[in-house]
């Protein structure tokens, strides 16, 4: 395959072969103070009951139930106050009839007692307690393990790692956190037209674009990418730039994939791996490489995303995105598979023989396409969503009904 040529291949055919490209999910353990929005690598179960003892759920009086059952305001019931038991203490006493033991909220539940009254319903007299109402058996007491139970499952494998869940860690003093390692995406733009940002703009040059879209986008998916400084079209320049990023687990460029004569992304796979799709059936995006650099241990992948700002980031959200979040452990989580069917809010004509994909902007519950060439990078910052149109449609009419994937989770 590596031999020819632009094979143009329908976009079905070339989403089974990314699906299909090897890659072996790594783990690794974390503080809690960065596992922050990472993936759990394994379900996680309860090494203790939560909480761990009989502790008090209000501030108030620890004491017998039964001592309470004929108070009231009128005719409060003294109780001996015994002592105070702060949360993080331990209780000296042990309650009796006639007696309690004042609380705070997370305090131990002191021998003898079975309930706790809020503080708002007794009243401090010398050393006694008044008791203004009766309170019922196991009132304002957290159980030993009433939250977990010790070995129940709290966290299962593939959960991504919100505030909330950190705390469920933390409350099981879970020190360390098996996760899925974040796959490794060095991030290329070619080009001998592409300056850097703080660089002089002479005509004909641009601004490097593609480097920094698809850096933050490869960040979107769960990945840690890692920026290269901008390459010539030139076979030993861009030949040794893979090279340098041997380690990386995947490499993305961007530009150098067409059939022209600075293009030679192809022609260095050919001679450090293998080509696996050159030329995608689809508008924009047609000329995106796909394919392996050879290497004795596990071989590497490589996206060759084309040079428009407008192609790069649609061939990435389509094709890329959803295998970058499968790896990373990103592709259930969020809603990234969501659609909403909207109506178009004026005619439509795609282009002919291959599948569009239309950027469009939501307004008024009605998908706006947004009509600018592929070099339009503005139009990405405009658009809530794409939805694509097959090769056979000759025109879609005001009105129709369009199934529109959302770009919210790469923004």
């Amino acid at each position: 395959m590596g031999n020819q040529f632009l094979n143009i291949m329908n976009p079905e055919d070339a989403e089974k072969i990314i699906s299909t490209l090897p890659f072996k999910k790594r783990v690794e353990k974390l503080t809690i103070k960065n596992a922050y929005q990472r993936v759990l690598s394994e379900n996680i179960y309860a090494p203790i009951n939560l909480p761990p003892f009989k502790r008090a759920a209000m501030d108030g009086y620890a004491l017998k139930a039964e001592d309470t059952f004929k108070a009231s305001e009128d005719k409060p019931t003294s109780l001996k106050l015994l002592e105070v038991v702060m949360a993080g203490e331990v209780p000296q006493n042990k309650v009796e009839e006639g007696t309690c033991i004042e609380v705070s909220t997370g305090a131990p539940i002191p021998d003898g007692a079975d309930a706790v009254i809020m503080i708002e319903f007794a009243e401090k007299n010398d050393e006694n307690i008044l008791i203004l109402e009766s309170v019922a058996s196991g009132a304002n007491i957290a159980d030993e393990g009433s939250d977990v139970k010790k070995g129940d499952l709290l966290l299962t494998e593939g959960e991504f790692l919100t505030p909330d869940k950190i705390g469920v860690l933390s409350a099981i003093g879970h020190p360390k956190i098996p996760v899925y390692v974040q796959p490794q995406v060095a991030v290329i733009s070619t080009g001998n037209e592409i300056i850097k940002l703080n660089e002089k703009l002479d005509y004909g040059k641009i601004y490097d674009i593609n480097s920094y879209t698809i850096y933050n986008a490869v960040k979107s998916c769960g990945c840690q990418p890692i920026h290269s400084e901008i390459v010539k079209d030139d076979f030993e320049i861009l030949k040794n730039k893979i090279i340098e990023f041997k380690d990386a687990d995947i490499i993305i460029t961007s530009g150098g994939t067409s059939a022209g004569a600075g293009d030679v992304l192809r022609l260095v796979l050919d001679e450090m791996g293998e080509v696996l799709v050159h030329g995608i059936a689809v508008k924009p995006g047609k000329p995106t490489i796909v394919g392996l650099i050879k290497d004795k241990n596990e071989d590497q992948i490589i996206f060759g995303l084309p040079g428009y700002p407008v192609s790069a980031l649609m061939i990435f959200y389509v094709f890329v995105a959803p295998f970058l979040r499968k790896i990373s452990s990103l592709n259930d989580i969020d809603g990234g598979n969501n659609t909403i069917k909207l109506e178009l809010s004026r005619r439509f004509r795609p282009a002919r023989g291959r599948k569009q994909y239309v950027l469009v902007k939501i307004q008024e519950n009605k998908a706006h396409p947004i009509l600018k060439d592929s070099g339009a990078i503005t139009s990405l910052a405009e658009a809530d969503g794409y939805f694509e149109v097959p090769k056979n449609v000759e025109i879609l009419d005001e009105g129709s009904t369009v199934t529109v994937v959302p770009l919210y989770y790469f923004k």
